[in-house]
């Protein structure tokens, strides 16, 4: 049997983040979603999202990308939400039966603005 090979980032909140205000919040969460749509816009992010409702509250996101896993990590020390010490990153590759996933371009949001005008 033959895999496709991807490599996943877990968005994960670290024990030690950093308590902000909640219009610091609100600004630092818009940087993150405008970054991973940059990331979108370019190819690299084949599909992400936020978790709800997850067992354990410290998982925030799952993206998957198309790049190695050293690339991966590059971009989202990158994200404004990682360099403040809001979210931290777990990578790895993951390897699903080859052609079991099929992505859609799709738009992402930029913002929380953007997010809430799809409700």
């Amino acid at each position: 049997m033959r895999f496709d090979q991807h490599t996943v980032v877990l968005l994960v909140r670290p024990p030690d983040a950093p308590d902000l205000p909640l219009d610091a919040a609100d600004r630092l969460q818009d940087a993150h979603l405008a970054h991973q749509a940059g990331l979108v816009e370019q190819g690299l992010v084949l599909a992400a999202g936020p978790f709800v409702a997850a067992d354990d509250d410290r998982l925030r996101g799952f993206v998957v990308l198309s790049v190695s896993p050293e690339e991966a990590r590059e971009l989202y020390h990158n994200d404004p939400a990682v360099r403040a010490g809001r979210l931290a990153v777990q990578v790895m590759s993951w390897m699903v039966p080859e052609g079991n996933l099929r992505f859609e371009s799709v738009p992402v949001p930029r913002s929380m603005l953007e997010a809430a005008a799809g409700d």
